[in-house]
């Protein structure tokens, strides 16, 4: 019985890269053999393919309010002086916002050095609109819930971090009655982390569902007719996930970054999958905690933050495609308008918080910030969906990274659990044992 968990541990990481890659290999064969196939069409692709997918990602965002609510609130609660939580903050967002400038400061040398946009036909651009964004004043004013229950059934995760952090703050100042709730709440957490193993048992059968939906339809012309562009943007995440965050981490932390990667393989094939932070939010939270060894007063506060404002990775795609863009309409930038779009980029990725469609709308203010036109962003579209899923890979790394240096810098990281290779690994056992 021992060996067959072990095997069933042991082959969760494999089962969701057979998943992916099956997924990925049906897709094409679909695109390449059936196109047009309407019996195909309706009942494989747009049927099984559609609503399997999109079961899975309902399954995963139902669970981020419940467990950014309960998690932080267990998390503020068991804190004995106050004012680490603003210690705390006050380090996380240097942590995402440092971060965020020197993803966008990679992006623009590397722009600006391949020269992406040279040569680029821009006859079939098209008139591009987006949605405007919020001030700053109003993000922060709309951060905290007039009604916390609509900001739950809304799924805006900043009111629910502000609303926790509060109740939470309460819990740990009302005496007996705030213990037998925080008792309560540390309950009611770890049958959440169980639904969330449970769930990820399941993944492989989701992932496949959405990579074959997504490779019956995603053509090989469109990165084709951008390779530069594609290419360079690639690049670049890879180099400030794979160099800058594991330098990041040795530095600051004294961490290894082998260990650290090893960890996250299972978190970030969700975030590529899903192409949502928020939705990789249980799964970023389960690695943080039980694989990492972090402390849950820290992952239950920099994760959810992190999903929210922690934007590496869009910030990235900003300034490759700004270079590319100012490269394609023959217009010479100046180290002023540089200095711009990095200072811009990284404001707007805390700015712009929570805003559906929120690259296309970040991207449109650094391009409004330096003059260059908006039909720039029609030209990058067509390959945009699959750099999205790259771009939320790297931006939960990111997540993990600053939430495994805080921890560290706060004595709240189990060095034993993040050394030990096998801590944290999925063990489902669904038979209850009295």
């Amino acid at each position: 019985m021992t060996n067959d968990n072990n095997k069933n541990k042991r082959s969760l990481t494999s089962r969701i890269l057979i998943g992916m890659f099956t997924g990925i290999l049906c897709g094409f064969l679909i695109r390449t053999f059936l196109s047009g196939n309407e019996i195909v069409d309706a009942y494989i692709v747009n049927g099984l393919f559609d609503v399997g997918g999109k079961i899975f990602i309902a399954s995963l965002k139902m669970l981020v309010i419940p467990l950014v609510f309960v998690s932080l609130v267990c998390g503020t609660s068991s804190l004995k002086d106050i004012t680490t939580l603003g210690r705390l903050g006050g380090k996380t967002l240097a942590f995402y916002i440092g971060t965020t400038a020197l993803a966008i400061s990679l992006a623009l040398v590397m722009g600006i050095f391949f020269q992406p946009g040279s040569g680029a036909d821009l006859t079939s651009a098209t008139t591009f609109s987006t949605a405007e964004a919020p001030s700053l004043g109003q993000v922060i004013v709309g951060m905290f819930p007039s009604n916390p229950m609509a900001a739950m059934s809304q799924g805006n995760t900043l009111q629910v971090i502000v609303f926790a952090v509060l109740f939470g703050i309460a819990i740990s100042l009302a005496g007996e009655a705030g213990q037998r709730v925080s008792n309560f709440f540390s309950d009611v957490n770890a049958v959440i982390m169980k639904l969330v193993t449970i769930l990820m048992e399941v993944a492989p059968y989701g992932i496949f569902f959405l990579m074959a939906k997504l490779f019956t339809g995603l053509g090989l012309d469109a990165i084709a007719n951008l390779a530069a562009y594609f290419l360079v943007l690639v690049a670049a995440l890879l180099i400030h996930a794979f160099i800058t965050y594991s330098v990041l981490l040795k530095v600051l932390s004294g961490l290894n970054p082998l260990i650290f990667w090893k960890k996250m393989k299972d978190a970030i094939m969700f975030a590529f999958s899903t192409a949502s932070s928020n939705a990789t939010i249980p799964v970023t939270m389960e690695t943080a905690t039980h694989r990492m060894g972090v402390s849950n007063k820290i992952a239950s506060f920099t994760v959810p933050l992190g999903a929210t404002i922690n934007m590496d990775g869009t910030a990235i795609m900003q300034g490759v495609a700004t270079a590319f863009i100012a490269q394609a309409f023959n217009v010479d930038l100046t180290l002023g308008d540089y200095m711009t779009v990095i200072l811009t980029a990284t404001l707007a990725s805390v700015g712009t918080a929570g805003v559906p469609g929120v690259g296309l709308i970040m991207l449109a203010m650094v391009l409004n910030q330096v003059g260059l036109p908006l039909e720039g962003i029609a030209l990058i579209m067509g390959v945009d969906r699959l750099l999205d899923m790259i771009r939320t890979a790297v931006n939960i790394t990111g997540d993990s990274v600053v939430t495994c240096i805080v921890a560290k810098s706060e004595n709240e990281l189990d060095l034993d659990t993040f050394n030990n290779p096998k801590a944290g690994e999925i063990k489902l056992d669904l038979k209850h044992k009295a």
